[in-house]
């Protein structure tokens, strides 16, 4: 009888949700959860891409002052409030020295959300979406509960893992809606140059689908240079979905507040499904991105100064590194191969995490062919934590990655 009953209950679960991958940060937390660290040995957490200090004080007494006006509990407009959506559109055009309007902005639950709402508004099941290895995981995880086929690109470290157009043109089929590019890249950190976007958006054009454009780290790239000039192209509209996060460069991962710019069409099938999920992304966490667009531009590029630092340390900390080879390096992101070749990713992260009290991700939870490596997240780590973390993956090295 109780078999029974499962298969009753499991028969009316939907199977396309069913097989998508745990998550994997979980997963990972899971590993250390309930140990205790002794004093001389911490935990170093490496895992997940959360900045670990909190938001500028100004922020946060602003918020504190605005919590006393009800309109900060209520909904806002399905794509979010006005002056938002007019200050990102501003921001946006400042930085990339394109032209783009307040209706071409939807304000999201986090940039996740945002990647969820642009392939909903493009693919149905039997589509097909060109996904470079390795991906973030989120993005591969919906494409598979909605029943669109990830279509691979073969990662290239040797090009420090900027995906081919070439190998991208030869994907194209007749169920191809869009391409999708990270950049900075999470979870290698590179950042693609401006001639390879423009090279995808072409490609994108010439074939008649989009091309999403996740740029959840854009803060973090060095310099003041546009990452790309796709927004001074006046069809844009036509090919172009950007994704961007607050979330990062503010401190405000728990608020959930990101973007979404594209042109008409796309944006009317956005705020259907935006009404249908949350009504609108929440109200503190709009006044949030409002106050950090409009008051925190020095805080910001402080920010991204802080991350860069912790790039550098990474860089120069890898040339003492033992046995892990730094394949890409950028933003929040280092890529690294393992020097284990029989062994699993999974299996070495967790022994990492288990004998040396050092938490990483494999490779293996960014997609296929990625056994030989691990991503590291240093966002919320200093810069004088990189020779502990040397130390310790040289001893893993040592020790080939196994308790002695």
């Amino acid at each position: 009888m109780v078999a029974d009953l499962q298969t009753v209950a499991g028969s009316r679960l939907n199977p396309l949700l069913s097989g998508v991958a745990a998550p994997p940060i979980a997963e990972a937390q899971g590993w250390v959860r309930g140990r205790t660290f002794p004093l001389d040995k911490p935990l170093i957490d490496l895992a997940q891409a959360v900045p670990g200090y909190p938001p500028p004080d100004a922020l946060v007494e602003h918020l504190a002052r605005r919590l006393a006006d009800p309109a900060v509990h209520r909904y806002t407009d399905i794509l979010g409030h006005t002056r938002l959506r007019e200050a990102l559109a501003a921001h946006m055009s400042a930085a990339y020295a394109g032209t783009i309007g307040a209706d071409q902005v939807a304000i999201t639950a986090g940039c996740n959300q945002a990647f969820c709402l642009a392939i909903m508004a493009l693919a149905q099941a039997g589509d097909e979406v060109i996904l470079p290895l390795p991906y973030y995981f989120n993005h591969r995880m919906w494409l598979d509960a909605l029943g669109v086929a990830a279509v691979p690109l073969t990662f290239r470290p040797e090009s420090g893992g900027v995906p081919d157009l070439d190998e991208a043109a030869s994907r194209i089929t007749g169920r191809t809606r869009t391409i999708v590019l990270v950049t900075p890249n999470n979870p290698t950190g590179a950042i693609y140059p401006p001639e390879a976007i423009e090279g995808f958006y072409r490609l994108a054009q010439r074939h008649g689908i989009a091309l999403i454009l996740d740029e959840t780290y854009k803060d973090f790239r060095p310099g003041d240079e546009p990452a790309h000039q796709l927004f001074q192209d006046p069809d844009w509209p036509e090919t172009l979905i950007q994704l961007y996060s607050f979330s990062k460069v503010f401190c405000l991962t728990g608020y959930r507040v990101g973007s979404l710019i594209a042109g008409r069409r796309v944006m009317e099938s956005v705020e259907k499904a935006m009404d249908c999920i949350a009504i609108c992304a929440p109200a503190i966490g709009q006044e949030a991105a409002l106050f950090g667009l409009s008051e925190l531009d020095d805080w910001r590029r402080g920010n991204t100064a802080l991350m860069g630092e912790r790039v550098q340390a990474f860089r120069t900390g890898f040339e003492r590194v033992e046995g892990f080879r730094l394949i890409s390096l950028g933003a929040y992101f280092a890529y690294v191969q393992h020097p284990f070749p029989d062994r699993t990713a999974a299996a070495v992260a967790r022994d990492l995490a288990e004998q040396h009290n050092l938490l990483t991700l494999p490779g293996s939870m960014f997609g296929e062919g990625q056994e030989r490596f691990l991503r590291l997240a240093f966002a919320n780590v200093p810069a004088g934590t990189v020779p502990a973390i040397v130390e310790r993956l040289s001893t893993a090295a040592g020790t080939g990655g196994r308790k002695t």
